[in-house]
């Protein structure tokens, strides 16, 4: 059957080894730094610079130390959210328990699969939770507007997404289906038919196409003065963008027996929920009075 797919193309495939990408940077030549933790490095600090400038005009929510304590408890909620998050949707376990919580077979210093993060493997949604947790704490412990504090952080978010996913096809790695369009390519880690490069498809949907339409929205109008309006379009836009960039992207091979079974994958199951919500809070957001400058009251100062 793929065979077929593959000889029915319309032009021959692409193929990803022809293109020369590199893993990382070589460092002096004893060290490489990989391309996706400088995703993470380079999105988090484009968030923090964002933040910082947004800080600036009237009616901020926060003061600089809180986006300070912020973005060391965010970074922390990324790293420690995505990994849990992958553990447990997407290591299967004969024993109903994730794998990643019960394998000790690593080799090296470090044995625990659940720790072995350099081996790949960060959930999206797990990271997500992890940011909402350190936002509830530190909103909570100063006294700060959650909606509005989450507005002025999901702005930045997209950008680390564009650069994951980028990163996501630098590495040849969660490749699409396989199809027959004319762009097709053939990924060395999976088998040698064409499939599409869904990494590219979320890289453009869920990272620059809903950077572009938040920073447009925070600049441009007066949508950070409906607490939960940003957030919520991020949100609403997040989970539509995942869900149908799901129908491209190949299921991970441990669960896609559940994929079949279900008729959607984890990826978009776990995205129905970020729809609703965002509609929820998107909804909220625009049926309520301006704050700040937004209504014509004295700007808020933290």
């Amino acid at each position: 059957m793929l065979s077929l797919l593959a000889a029915s193309g319309a032009a021959d495939p692409i193929y990803w080894s022809d293109l020369g990408l590199k893993p990382g940077i070589d460092i002096f030549g004893f060290f490489t730094l990989r391309f996706y933790s400088l995703a993470y490095l380079i999105g988090v600090i484009f968030a923090y610079w964002h933040t910082l400038k947004a800080l600036k005009t009237p009616g901020a929510p926060m003061a600089q130390r809180h986006a300070d304590d912020l973005f060391f408890y965010c970074t922390l909620g990324v790293i420690l959210g995505g990994r849990l998050g992958y553990a447990a949707f997407y290591t299967g376990g004969d024993t109903g328990i994730p794998s990643a919580f019960t394998d000790f077979s690593g080799e090296g210093f470090v044995s625990w699969k659940l720790l072995r993060m350099w081996d790949g493997g960060m959930s999206f949604h797990g990271g997500l939770v992890g940011v909402v947790v350190a936002i509830i704490f530190v909103t909570w412990r100063d006294k700060l507007n959650f909606l509005r504090v989450c507005d002025y952080i999901a702005v930045s978010v997209p950008m680390g997404m564009l650069l994951g996913r980028l990163a996501n096809f630098n590495n040849g790695e969660l490749w699409g289906r396989v199809t027959d369009v004319s762009w097709g390519m053939v990924f060395p880690g999976a088998d040698e038919v064409p499939r599409h490069p869904s990494q590219l498809y979320q890289a453009g949907l869920e990272g620059l196409a809903l950077l572009v339409i938040l920073l447009v929205l925070f600049w441009k109008t007066k949508a950070r003065y409906r607490p939960g309006l940003l957030v919520g379009v991020f949100t609403l836009g997040m989970g539509v963008a995942r869900f149908v960039n799901e129908f491209f992207r190949q299921p991970d091979a441990q669960l896609a027996d559940f994929a079949v079974q279900t008729g959607l994958s984890m990826g978009q199951w776990l995205s129905v929920p970020l729809i609703l919500i965002g509609l929820i809070v998107t909804l909220y957001a625009v049926t309520r009075k301006p704050v700040g400058t937004g209504a014509g009251s004295t700007p808020q100062t933290a």
